[in-house]
């Protein structure tokens, strides 16, 4: 067994410390200078989120009321026009994040999907125009029906009634929170 000399040793072990140190420090750089640019880029998403679910909304202020974050949607003199929740609800291939735009009348105004990791060519419809627009509408207490949705149902996608179930679950927790925030829906 062949022996080893101290600088042998040392030699490779202070390399690869200063190429760690220095990896370190370039990681941390970068950090430092993306992470403003990716915080600025997610409230830019989102706020283009909020115009798309309640786009009589010309701003938003956002408000909290217990463990409850939302916004409420304003016209130019300043008047409510609706509210924006974000709920998530656990899917076939995770959890589900999802925006849902609410009239002042309790109505679904719109629905957009935030965050979504399901079957591709199934359960990944979710986030088309073609199903969202499906609650549009819609008062709290939506089911899913397979095959002739009724009033107050959406009609699953083929081959993802879980997904569906579950963004549905998502809007309906959104109107349950409208509830609470608001006493209900403004009949006046």
């Amino acid at each position: 067994m062949k022996k080893f000399s101290a600088s042998e040793i040392i030699k490779p072990t202070v390399v690869l410390t200063v190429i760690c140190i220095i990896t370190a420090a370039l990681l941390a750089v970068t950090n430092e200078v993306t992470a403003p640019k990716i915080a600025e880029l997610a409230i830019q998403t989102e706020n283009e989120s909020r115009m798309i679910v309640l786009q009589s909304a010309d701003s938003f202020e956002e408000k909290a009321l217990d463990d409850i974050s939302y916004c409420i949607g304003l016209d130019e003199a300043g008047n409510t026009v609706g509210y924006v929740f974000t709920t998530s609800a656990k899917g076939y291939g995770g959890a589900i994040s999802v925006m849902t735009g609410i009239n002042t009348d309790g109505t679904v105004a719109g629905v957009q999907i935030l965050d979504l990791d399901e079957t591709p060519g199934l359960g990944m419809n979710a986030q088309k125009e073609s199903f969202l627009s499906r609650y549009v509408g819609k008062v709290l207490g939506i089911s899913v029906n397979k095959n002739s949705p009724g009033e107050n149902e959406i009609q699953a996608l083929t081959g993802a009634t879980v997904t569906s179930k579950a963004v549905t679950t998502a809007v309906n927790t959104a109107l349950e929170y409208f509830a609470q925030v608001t006493g209900g829906a403004d009949n006046g």
